[in-house]
């Protein structure tokens, strides 16, 4: 090899190495970042974690109060549905023995007037 060669070897191997030093120093100052951001984060996330507890424990009270409203609601519509049934039952009585007046009304004064018939029909 020739000593221009030779020369344009060892220079582009000391590019070489420069470059990939510099890329290695920039790794590691973003690894050095990247530990104090972690850092950070683990500090926030730890009182983050308790107060997350501790509005799933309200949660959980929350949502048993509501199963119990819930199904207290539940009985009282029940008893609902069982008074407006009584009270539609009531309703159909009412409703035939108004039909049996009508028709007791009309019997009467049917029979009213064949007896007032009659009697003009025999004088």
């Amino acid at each position: 090899m020739t000593p221009v060669a030779q020369t344009v070897l060892v220079l582009c191997a000391v590019v070489l190495t420069v470059a990939i030093v510099a890329t290695l120093l920039s790794f590691k100052r973003t690894a050095a970042r990247a530990e104090i951001v972690l850092q950070l984060v683990e500090r926030e996330i730890r009182p983050l974690a308790s107060q997350i507890e501790g509005l799933a424990g309200d949660l959980r009270v929350v949502a048993q109060t509501t199963n119990g409203s819930v199904q207290r609601l539940n009985g009282i519509l029940g008893r609902v549905e069982d008074i407006s049934l009584k009270v539609a039952r009531i309703i159909g009585v009412a409703n035939s023995l108004t039909s049996l007046k009508g028709i007791s009304g009309v019997a009467s004064g049917a029979k009213t007037g064949l007896s007032v018939f009659l009697s003009r029909l025999t004088r």
